[in-house]
């Protein structure tokens, strides 16, 4: 994780969440958790935590990942937003389940009310970060993050429309063995993408 070029801190009454040895991460960073999850193996048996943080201690061998629970628990507490710190490095196999996290959030639906309840989530490690969207849009300022990619998720995309970038699309289909949407560059202060059809990442990268 780049700490020096995270952005996203939590605001107010933000719920903190940290996942075993995200505890770690959290307390480099200057984060104060309320939740501490896990089954420790990595952060070991935690001791003299501060007041006032509760610790949900779970099994090792479990189907969910502490990220998966991380994000359940989230979520009975009311969340509508949900950003998740690390996970964009080391093993691909976190990584790809992080994405699929991303995903499972937007697709969400309210069963009691039988509508959307879609979840926007952000992953990031302050040089990269991760959103999915389907059927939709989003604004990507060049702040922070020079460089894009539209990674398609479903078989096909289409109606991508791709402005103010090196690489502009109009009505485009991309495919999800065909990623060539790939490292595009912002060319002013922003860029727009629109994906009428499908469920993609939006990929921001520094470098």
């Amino acid at each position: 994780m780049y700490d020096e070029y995270l952005t996203l801190f939590p605001e107010g009454e933000d719920l903190v969440i940290s996942a075993d040895s995200g505890y770690l991460s959290a307390c480099r960073l200057g984060v104060k958790t309320h939740i501490l999850l896990g089954d420790f193996d990595s952060l070991g048996t935690p001791k003299d935590l501060p007041d006032g943080v509760e610790c949900l201690r779970v099994p090792a061998e479990k189907d969910d990942t502490d990220t998966q629970l991380a994000v359940s628990v989230a979520l009975e507490r009311g969340a509508d937003e949900i950003v998740i710190v690390g996970g964009l490095e080391g093993r691909i196999d976190h990584t790809l389940s992080l994405l699929a996290i991303a995903e499972e959030l937007w697709e969400l639906r309210d069963k009691k009310k039988k509508r959307p309840r879609r979840i926007p989530c952000i992953i990031t490690n302050g040089k990269n970060r991760v959103r999915f969207v389907r059927n939709s849009g989003v604004i990507l300022l060049r702040e922070q993050y020079r460089y894009f990619s539209v990674i398609a998720a479903d078989e096909k995309l289409c109606g991508v429309f791709l402005e103010g970038c090196k690489y502009p699309l109009k009505n485009a289909k991309i495919s999800r063995t065909r990623q060539w949407a790939v490292s595009n560059e912002i060319v002013g202060n922003c860029a727009l993408i629109e994906i009428r059809k499908g469920g993609a990442w939006i990929v921001e990268s520094m470098d």
